[in-house]
């Protein structure tokens, strides 16, 4: 074993790879991190709406979340890789691509951590949100949502992690990410074990940082009370 050409490629391996800068646009985290941010928020809407008492809002919303978790990720990734360019009349980079794929798949599966989420909040929280004045939309903005938000701490970060491990199907598309960058390495000095230890151990650390980093923030916000039925309802 030589892993000095771990050593050697890290700053390459690192840089573009894990972060994304350099003459290749790509990057584990420039793709995770505003897919996790935008499919929080896209997550969110389509949980509010899968809990719409109108139809025209809860039965889309339902289709939209069992049509992108009954489908593989790769699978969607090659649906937009192929149906954008048909739909817009030009392509578009692979970065764009599997950015707007993995916003779009994560989505579904947020929506339904953020449904469950709110439907674990007693019923005597709005009710007590209602006798104060406030009207159903404001009840949930205020009182509810912020609620939920706090208890879906757990699910949320777990299906985060998932996508930060996921990211690495954006190879297929050749996107410039970790896994492909690890791959370009084996390529070029076959040494398959070294390069892959590396892309394995980078990947490792990282998931265990933001594992350590957020259940300190759901101690820190933990509502007493609320834990034991929020688990029942969200698992």
């Amino acid at each position: 074993m030589d892993f000095s050409v771990v050593t050697n490629n890290f700053v390459f391996l690192i840089a573009q790879g894990f972060l994304g800068i350099g003459a290749f646009t790509g990057g584990t985290l420039r793709l995770a991190v505003p897919a996790i941010v935008l499919g929080f928020i896209l997550g969110t809407l389509v949980g509010l709406a899968r809990l719409s008492q109108s139809r025209w809002l809860h039965w889309p919303a339902k289709v939209y979340i069992e049509f992108f978790r009954g489908v593989p990720l790769v699978m969607v990734i090659f649906w937009f890789w192929f149906i954008i360019p048909v739909l817009i009349g030009k392509s578009l980079p692979e970065y764009s691509v599997a950015l707007t794929a993995f916003v779009v798949f994560e989505a579904a599966y947020l929506g339904e951590i953020v449904r469950a989420g709110i439907q674990s909040i007693p019923n005597t929280q709005l009710e007590a949100a209602l006798s104060t004045g406030l009207t159903i939309v404001q009840a949930y903005r205020l009182i509810i949502v912020p609620i939920a938000l706090r208890l879906i701490i757990p699910p949320a970060t777990n299906e985060s992690l998932n996508l930060l491990k996921n990211s690495s199907v954006a190879l297929t598309i050749g996107v410039a990410e970790l896994t492909f960058q690890t791959r370009q390495i084996e390529t070029y000095t076959a040494k398959a074990f070294e390069a892959l230890t590396a892309g394995t151990l980078i990947y490792l650390i990282l998931c265990l940082a933001i594992a350590f980093v957020m259940a300190r923030v759901e101690r820190r916000y933990a509502i007493p009370g609320l834990i034991a039925k929020s688990s029942a309802g969200i698992s």
